[in-house]
């Protein structure tokens, strides 16, 4: 990115700015913001090498290149530019109708009053589960259309009209159907919110929209296609679980103007893992915008990977200012658990542009994990008087009022939250945290099964999921959860920690056994690839810190399998914990080390004080008399399993009185 030159750049600055007009005048209120933010903050041109002359100084301002930019798109296509030149005055009149939120009246500029004609002959619109029909397929040739077929084209209750007027009033009415389905919806969590309002338009939008693209087959213009009702129609798609189709109508819009950043956005949401995305990769077309899309979709999946980071480095080259690209690094440090980072690079963006809330819930998020109460007072005032109505502000002072353990507050923050947006993910999955905490078991399983409806990727949701279920002690299902919540966070020890302990429970040691190893190794900075936990320690293993935690179920699992080598092996590196990495069990003498320079570990712990009273049970068992007492006298000065030691030994103690008495 960093090697444009400076015509390149003025270019792509230009096809920014008409890609911001142009979502603009569609009503894509939110990708013309993100389109003119990223046009705003590519580097200055006269920074980029000139092609053709290095010396030469280009002037400039705020509105360069002066000429390039109308206020008013228009479009290439001859025929299409005269349709929207013929329609300007009641462009302007739906327009004005739709900024004003009076979606019915916008689409009535343009379309006939009342429904379309039926012309599917596929399933019912009832509950959701209508699949719309898809155009015809083809390139240059038409497929035979009966006279019939054609005659109905003819007398199509769609006027003629340009695809940006046609597309702002279908999308009118897709609003329109937004808007009644809401006000339908019953009270957030109420006895009646089922979450199974549905929006009525669906069915009509798709099929005069399937009869637009037959039509347009028909007359082979399907070329002259700007790409805009190709996202429509995939909305429509996906709001009708037709996501394979869906992901062929959006993979088309994005071909067809790449600058669409909705269609990207209702993309990368169809793609629920990584192998999705490598399979839909060589689909689209070569641009920024799948650059930045690929970006997009590797944080949504948690893709931590110097990679990803590097892609931002290159990205910020151009665009030094991005505070989109500088979120994606935050975000990326709060899913690989690094608070530190996370909160300076959100900080940092605040610290630019303090009206700005988009992603501060995430900020948020990190506050409350860190404990820092002081800045996330700060952050709730600051969102509450930039807008104290948006999703994200109530998401702050929720966070805020669990961190202070007002969780009814809390609770009442979340619910404000998704009265202003239903499908604002965050607050769902935090509204189940909190009823966890009220221990409303119920009422937190239907919070997190909203979240995961509107989200799949959400391993917090399904992982809440499992935590409820297991206070419920149905293990089973906390099973599938935590499996879910494993399988998108393969490189968390806490969704396969959890999981091992799920094993556990229902009596499945084996996996358990596998699913704590599993979280070792998310948890080691280094562990050979080839090598596996045995009772051969002669890997890397003492080299690196292992959780204590999660060495000592797996020994006791061993154990229960009369696996007493193994479970032996595991102990001593549970004690070697307490002087850290860089320690051999067989170094450890009288609970110190002769290497002073061995890493930090944890020090004495219950854990540790368990594991030391296994080992000289089990060297007591073994006739290990010398080691025996080596570690229960250590037992007896930790302070933990005190009793226990002392009384081992006195049996040790009187074993060797009645020895020496033979």
């Amino acid at each position: 990115m960093s090697n444009f030159t400076r015509d390149q750049a003025i270019n792509l600055r230009s096809q920014l700015l008409r890609a911001s007009v142009q979502c603009s005048e569609r009503c894509l209120y939110q990708s013309a913001k993100w389109v003119a933010e990223l046009a705003s903050s590519l580097k200055d041109p006269a920074d980029f090498n000139s092609q053709d002359d290095p010396d030469t100084d280009v002037p400039m301002g705020d509105g360069y290149p002066p000429d390039n930019i109308p206020i008013f798109s228009t479009s290439e296509d001859e025929e299409e530019s005269r349709l929207e030149a013929q329609e300007i005055g009641n462009y302007l009149l739906a327009k004005s109708y739709f900024d004003c939120r009076e979606y019915d009246r916008c689409a009535a500029v343009f379309l006939p009053l009342g429904p379309a004609p039926s012309v599917s002959s596929s399933g019912s619109p009832e509950a959701g589960n209508h699949t719309p029909r898809r155009a015809a397929k083809g390139k240059g040739k038409a497929p035979a259309q009966s006279p019939e077929a054609k005659q109905r084209f003819r007398s199509s209750r769609i006027p003629r009209l340009s695809q940006k007027s046609l597309f702002l009033a279908l999308y009118a009415k897709y609003m329109a159907g937004e808007k009644r389905k809401d006000e339908d919806s019953e009270m957030i969590m109420g006895p009646m919110d089922t979450g199974a309002t549905i929006n009525k338009e669906l069915v009509e939008i798709a099929r005069r929209l399937e009869d637009w693209f037959q039509e347009r087959t028909v007359q082979g213009k399907e070329a002259q296609n700007q790409g805009w009702l190709e996202y429509l129609y995939g909305v429509i798609l996906v709001k009708s679980n037709s996501n394979e189709d869906a992901k062929e109508y959006l993979t088309k819009s994005v071909h067809q103007n790449p600058f669409i950043w909705s269609a990207w956005l209702e993309l990368r949401d169809l793609l629920g893992n990584v192998e999705a995305l490598r399979t839909i990769t060589p689909k689209l077309p070569h641009h920024l915008f799948a650059i930045l899309f690929n970006l997009d979709v590797n944080q949504c999946l948690y893709q931590t990977s110097p990679d990803t980071h590097n892609a931002i480095t290159e990205l910020l080259k151009a665009f030094p200012t991005s505070h989109y690209l500088q979120t994606q690094r935050a975000l990326l440090f709060y899913h690989s658990k690094d608070y530190e980072e996370s909160e300076s690079l959100f900080s940092s963006i605040i610290h630019s542009d303090p009206h700005r809330l988009d992603s501060l819930d995430h900020y948020s998020n990190v506050l409350y994990v860190m404990s820092n109460r002081p800045k996330l007072a700060f952050l709730a005032q600051l969102a509450t008087a930039t807008d104290k109505f948006r999703p994200e502000t109530c998401c702050i002072i929720g966070n805020y009022y669990s961190l202070k353990s007002e969780h009814e507050k809390a609770v009442m923050y979340f619910r404000r939250a998704l009265t202003l947006d239903r499908q604002f993910l965050s607050a769902w999955t935090l509204m189940g945290h909190e009823y966890v905490e009220m221990k409303n078991t119920h009422a937190a399983i239907e919070s997190y099964r909203r979240a995961v409806d509107i989200n799949r990727k959400d391993y917090r949701a399904w992982y809440g999921l499992g935590q409820t279920y297991e206070v419920l002690e149905m293990h089973h299902y906390a099973l599938f959860y935590f499996q879910r919540a494993a399988a998108l966070r393969p490189y968390d020890k806490q969704m396969w920690q959890a999981l091992g302990a799920c094993y556990d429970k229902i009596d499945r040691p084996v996996q358990a056994i596998k699913a704590y190893k599993r979280a070792l190794v998310a948890n080691m900075a280094y562990i050979e690839p080839s090598s596996s936990f045995g009772s051969s320690l002669s890997g890397d293993y003492t080299n690196v810190f292992l959780d204590p935690e999660l060495l000592y179920p797996i020994a006791i699992l061993h154990e229960r399998l009369q696996e007493f080598e193994e479970a032996a092996s595991f102990m001593e590196l549970v004690v070697a914990q307490e002087e850290g990495p860089g320690v051999h069990p067989d170094e450890m003498v009288g609970g110190g080390v002769e290497d002073e320079e061995g890493g930090q570990g944890t020090g004495v712990t219950v854990t540790t004080s368990k594991a030391r009273m296994w080992l000289a049970r089990w060297a007591y068992q073994r006739g290990d008399e010398k080691r025996a007492m080596e570690l229960a006298n250590e037992l007896c000065e930790d302070g933990f399993e005190v009793e226990e030691a002392k009384a081992l030994v006195r049996d040790l103690r009187a074993r060797m009185e009645a020895r020496s008495a033979k």
